[in-house]
């Protein structure tokens, strides 16, 4: 047990920091989404202000805006799209391990002592294990996307493998997340999840 425990407390910084760093990259995801839709509602007002030079100065004065003013982003949609999915997948680890993801604790918050442990084994047990079948098949499908070289129907074109690979990441993250807090319950009694912990991260 005490062997367990050196090799938790050594792994505890490393695993914190990971799981620190997918929430700064669905933080930096979150960004690109903002910037896309910066970007597409400039083009609008552009389009928009070609129109009145048209109107008022004629086609020169249009083409002139259209030409150095205006920017086209093909596939701008997909590409948010991909952000977001990022953004999820990447922030789902980071948000179990600061306590932010919806529980519903109505019966565990009744529980006490060993009733209680046993129920938050049950709990991320099946977490792990959903979390982890589902990492198996996105990593599968991350590699096959790959192999067979396939392409994004939308207007960007771009390989499927490429926007996979956060889902297979965040997936696999998370799975490690659960099983670090499955861990912790059997061996320690206790995880990061209480609500003294939960109301810390929320700064109450």
């Amino acid at each position: 047990m005490s062997a367990l425990r050196s090799v938790g407390r050594t792994l505890r910084p490393i695993l914190d920091s990971v799981y620190k760093f997918c929430g700064y990259l669905a933080a930096m995801f979150l960004l690109i989404i903002l910037t896309i839709i910066v970007v597409q509602m400039i083009s609008r007002w552009m389009l928009d202000l070609a129109q009145i030079m048209r109107s008022l100065f004629g086609e020169g004065a249009a083409d002139w805006v259209l030409n150095n003013m205006a920017y086209q982003f093909p596939g701008s949609t997909d590409y948010a799209g991909y952000s977001m999915a990022a953004a999820s997948f990447f922030a789902m680890a980071y948000t179990l391990n600061n306590g932010a993801h919806i529980r519903v604790s109505l019966v565990l918050s009744k529980l006490h002592g060993l009733p209680r442990r046993i129920g938050d084994i049950w709990c991320f047990g099946i977490g792990f294990f959903f979390a982890a079948y589902f990492a198996w098949y996105a990593i599968r499908a991350t590699y096959w996307s790959h192999k067979l070289h396939d392409i994004s129907q939308g207007q960007d074109a771009t390989p499927v493998w490429i926007p996979q690979v956060p889902m297979a990441v965040g997936t696999t993250i998370l799975a490690i997340a659960l099983l670090d807090h499955l861990i912790r319950v059997i061996f320690v009694g206790e995880t990061d999840l209480s609500a003294e912990r939960v109301a810390e991260n929320k700064g109450e």
